[in-house]
């Protein structure tokens, strides 16, 4: 019994010291802020991996195995239970727990199809697609759906909750332009927070609900306008430069945290409040494809910190509710260029 007992744990023991020397090959030892680094998954286009409420689950967009395009699965925070909870239809985008942690709140297209819709022509470049058919729905965590909150002609997308558990904010374009909203749990209340020309999108909540960070695009010069417009009207835009911006939550108070050349986005507050993670390709803007890695900045706009030192891919930050894990989707250990895989690090200060 003895024997069977110290073999058990000589076991353990070289099975932990496998997992920290795996986590350690897939950090960067520049990375400081980053410990015992865990890949969650292997293969495919994985990426926005956001909390749910108690922390042990993660909700994200994969395009893997015989899927064409993004849907919406689960996973706790070990990697296992993965699930799928969207429709496997059309395309998905921007999933986000609710605060009961029992349904998820996502942006699709199913409704005006069961394929894919078409990816974007790049021969303007490289540009996302505003799909005029994402409306935002709320599913429980089978994969049900039991509510609509959106149904306005055009782009509804990139929701999230507050951790207040009161309101919802997103992006639409109903009011002609790229705005960011709020609305209520069931879809009412909506309420317009950004009136300025240019894209205004990917907001995030502060834990106490009062702030509001997200990323921007405002075209200055007659020709920026121009291609911004012309661009809108093809139901694209070109992210190649925005800048992190953050506002109280009635959209008031708005101030810019970043001013360079690059594309800045998916911004993320930590829940002490005190400063923001988001990613940039501001080390080299040159590159393509570009190299992206994560950075931290306070709310005043100073103290700007380099987190990842990734040669790849490092993007959709989110800190865990208690602030002490980091998820983000990573191009690092991938099987080709191609591959998103999420990742999950103890946070150190």
């Amino acid at each position: 019994m003895l024997l069977r007992l110290s073999c058990i744990v000589a076991a353990l023991l070289i099975s932990r010291a496998l997992e920290a020397q795996h986590a350690d090959s897939l950090s960067n030892p520049l990375e400081v802020h980053l410990r015992n680094l865990r890949q969650l998954t292997f293969g495919g286009q994985n990426a926005e991996a956001y909390f749910s409420p108690d922390g042990r689950k993660l909700v994200f967009q994969s395009t893997r195995d015989s899927l064409r395009c993004d849907q919406i699965f689960i996973m706790n925070i070990d990697g296992s239970g993965l699930k799928m909870v969207s429709t496997g239809k059309g395309r998905t985008t921007c999933s986000y727990f609710m605060p009961d942690g029992a349904h998820v709140l996502y942006s699709s297209t199913h409704l005006a199809g069961d394929e894919c819709p078409p990816k974007p022509d790049r021969k303007k470049g490289y540009v996302w697609s505003i799909y005029p058919s994402y409306d935002i729905f709320v599913a429980d965590t089978n994969g049900r759906i039991s509510r609509r909150l959106t149904d306005s002609p055009g782009y509804d997308a990139e929701a999230v909750v507050s951790p207040k558990g009161d309101k919802i904010a997103f992006t639409s374009i109903r009011s002609g332009d790229l705005d960011i909203y709020t609305m209520n749990l069931n879809g009412g209340d909506v309420t317009q927070l950004t009136r300025e020309l240019g894209y205004d999108g990917g907001p995030f909540f502060s834990a106490d609900g009062k702030k509001i960070v997200y990323r921007a695009y405002h075209p200055k010069t007659d020709r920026e306008i121009a291609e911004y417009r012309e661009l809108l009207a093809e139901e694209k835009i070109k992210p190649i430069s925005l800048q992190i911006w953050v506002m109280d939550s009635d959209g008031s108070h708005k101030r810019q945290l970043t001013e360079n050349t690059a594309a800045n986005f998916a911004p993320f507050m930590h829940p002490d409040g005190r400063h923001v993670i988001f990613s940039s390709n501001m080390a080299d803007t040159s590159r393509i494809p570009m190299n992206f890695d994560l950075y931290t900045v306070k709310l005043d706009g100073t103290g700007l910190q380099r987190i990842t030192f990734n040669e790849s891919f490092d993007g959709f930050p989110m800190f865990s509710p208690d602030g002490k894990r980091l998820a983000f989707a990573s191009g690092r250990n991938g099987k080709d260029r191609w591959d998103i895989n999420i990742f999950i690090a103890d946070w150190k200060e």
